[in-house]
């Protein structure tokens, strides 16, 4: 079943003068539980399909469709409403306010609504940091945390709404490979668990660990690759198809 999809999404951003298309009647479709990542060279619009699928930016025309909901119809506020409740964002610099501690940051996007119910969210905040080895970071300044540690509260962040999605841009962009590879393990876990999981990356060692891969050029999808779920081990051999794939399209 799809959870997202976009149908002849077409995207023009206005540089001076001069009209500059960024997405050319694009369409797509996401299965609900899907581990899905764009690839793609610089400002082929790979982060503009991910804005435009998860309401961050609007369209010129086309339509987006998200668990039954014509994302082109809704206002701001309630654009607005759904990501903060059906959606988790992760992205390559997480945003956090400095006056606010770990546990303080990651309870903020909820905290709107759930005011009387402050202790359950705590407690399930505390919960999915343990789970992202983090949980004793809680009461820390997001000063005095490393880049993959302050990554991993960014995902507790996009979780601690319980969301459909989690739509992550370039999540690993910033980070050494090792802290690369575990937020990667991190994003595994919580698709197996049924979560989608849709990411931009322009690293095939990332896009390797997921299971469908969208190639996009010029403001198009030009190609697709699906692979089995990764088990560990073959890592190798999943690269090669996806720099194959690469190589056969020129990107």
């Amino acid at each position: 079943m799809n959870i997202v999809s976009g149908e002849q999404i077409a995207k023009t951003f206005q540089v001076g003068k001069e009209q500059h298309p960024v997405l050319l009647d694009v369409s797509v479709a996401i299965n609900q539980g899907e581990f899905i990542s764009i690839m793609g060279p610089s400002g082929c619009g790979k982060s503009t399909l991910l804005y435009a699928l998860s309401g961050m930016d609007s369209i010129d025309q086309g339509q987006v469709i998200f668990d039954g909901m014509d994302l082109t119809t809704l206002s701001d506020k309630e654009l607005a409403d759904l990501r903060r409740t059906k959606m988790g964002f992760v992205f390559q610099q997480p945003t956090f306010l400095k006056s606010l501690n770990i546990l303080d940051n990651i309870l903020l996007p909820v905290m709107r609504d759930e005011r009387k119910n402050v202790r359950a969210l705590t407690e399930r905040a505390l919960q999915i940091m343990n789970k992202m080895g983090i949980a004793d970071l809680a009461k820390r300044d997001i000063t005095q945390v490393s880049g993959g540690q302050l990554q991993r509260a960014g995902i507790c962040r996009a979780l601690i709404s319980n969301p459909q999605v989690i739509f992550g841009d370039e999540p690993t962009g910033a980070l050494n490979s090792t802290s690369a590879q575990e937020i990667m393990d991190l994003l595994a876990s919580i698709n197996s668990e049924g979560t989608t999981v849709m990411l931009v990356t322009h690293d095939p060692k990332i896009a390797a660990r997921t299971e469908r891969i969208l190639f996009m050029s010029d403001g198009a999808i030009v190609n697709e690759l699906r692979l089995p779920r990764f088990t560990g081990a073959d890592l190798d051999d999943r690269m090669v198809k996806v720099v194959s794939t690469m190589q056969k399209i020129g990107i």
